[in-house]
C-alpha cells in the first residue's frame, strides 16, 4: 500500500485496513473478537492520550496520537458496517450535516457580526431544537454517561442552570459546600460505607458547581493538581536519591520539609 499525501486516500487506507483486520477467515483473532462494548475503553483512553500530548505541548507526539484517535472511530464505523448498521461515510456525513447547521453565520444568510458569547448561546439553542427532533423530553437527556464524572456533573448543572434551577453566584455555593463538608463529617461518624461514599459524592458534585460559577474546567484544575503534586513529589525522590535514600527510608518530616522546600523554589 504505496503512501500518498492524499487525504481521502489515506482514509480510504485506514478503512480498508480495519475491514482487513476484521475478516472472519484471515484478519486478527483479537480484533475479530471485539465489540462496541469492549471497543469504547480504548476510546476513551484514546481521547485523553490526545489531550495529554496537547496538555504537554508534545506536537510531534500528536499526530501519532489523532491517529490513534480516529483509528477508534473507524473500528466503531467498521463493526457498525457488518451488522449492516451504517459505516464510515454516514459518520462523516453526519458531523459533516451537523457542523453546518450549526453554523448558519457561516454557511447559510445569518449575520457573522455577533461575539463569541452570543455565538455559544446561538450553538445551545440549535442543539436544543436538535434534542427536541429527538424527542428528548427531560431537561437533562442526552448528557453522555461516559463522560468523565466531573464534566458530566457540569454538563448536568449547565443544562438545569438553562431553566433557572442554579444558584445565584459562587458565595450560594461555597455556603453550600460547608453544609456538605459537615454531612460528610457526621457520616464519618458512622458506621455506613455506602452512606459516607454517598456524602462524599455530593462534596464533589458542588465542588464541581463552584467551578462552574468560577467558570473554572474542574477537570483541568485537577489535571493541573496531579501534575503539581507528581512534580513536587518527584523533587522529594530526587532530594532523597541525592543522599543515597528512598522515600521508604525517609520519615514523614522528612517528606514534608523536602516537600516545602520544593514548595518554596516553584514559588521562588
Amino acid at each position: 500500500m504505496p503512501h500518498t499525501p492524499d487525504a481521502a486516500t489515506e482514509i480510504q487506507r485506514l478503512i480498508a485496513i480495519m475491514a482487513a483486520l476484521r475478516d472472519k477467515q484471515t484478519g486478527c483473532p483479537w480484533d475479530i473478537e471485539q465489540d462496541f462494548a469492549s471497543i469504547a475503553p480504548y476510546t476513551i483512553e484514546e481521547a485523553h492520550e490526545v489531550a495529554d500530548a496537547i496538555a504537554r505541548q508534545a506536537w510531534d507526539e500528536l499526530p501519532g496520537e489523532l491517529g490513534d484517535l480516529l483509528l477508534q472511530v473507524v473500528f466503531h464505523a467498521q463493526m457498525a458496517a457488518e451488522a449492516g448498521m451504517f459505516d464510515f461515510t454516514d459518520v462523516a456525513r453526519a458531523i459533516s450535516d451537523k457542523l453546518v447547521a450549526r453554523h448558519p453565520h457561516v454557511f447559510g444568510d445569518e449575520s457573522r457580526d455577533k461575539s463569541a458569547a452570543q455565538q455559544v448561546r446561538d450553538w445551545e439553542a440549535i442543539k436544543a431544537q436538535e434534542r427536541a427532533a429527538r424527542a428528548e423530553r427531560g431537561v437533562l437527556e442526552g448528557v453522555a454517561l461516559g463522560l468523565p464524572a466531573l464534566t458530566r456533573a457540569v454538563k448536568l448543572q449547565n443544562r438545569a442552570a438553562r431553566v433557572g434551577f442554579d444558584w445565584p453566584g459562587p458565595a450560594q455555593v461555597l455556603d453550600k459546600l460547608a453544609e456538605e463538608t459537615a454531612e460528610l463529617v457526621q457520616a464519618q461518624a458512622g458506621a455506613d460505607p455506602a452512606h459516607l461514599a454517598e456524602e462524599f459524592g455530593d462534596l464533589l458534585f458542588v465542588m464541581a458547581n463552584l467551578a462552574r460559577h468560577l467558570d473554572i474546567d474542574p477537570e483541568e484544575a485537577l489535571r493541573a493538581a496531579n501534575a503539581k503534586f507528581t512534580r513536587r513529589f518527584q523533587s522529594i525522590e530526587s532530594a532523597l536519591a541525592a543522599q543515597g535514600r528512598r522515600p521508604e527510608d525517609s520519615t514523614l518530616d522528612e517528606m514534608d520539609a523536602l516537600w516545602n522546600a520544593a514548595k518554596a523554589a516553584e514559588k521562588a
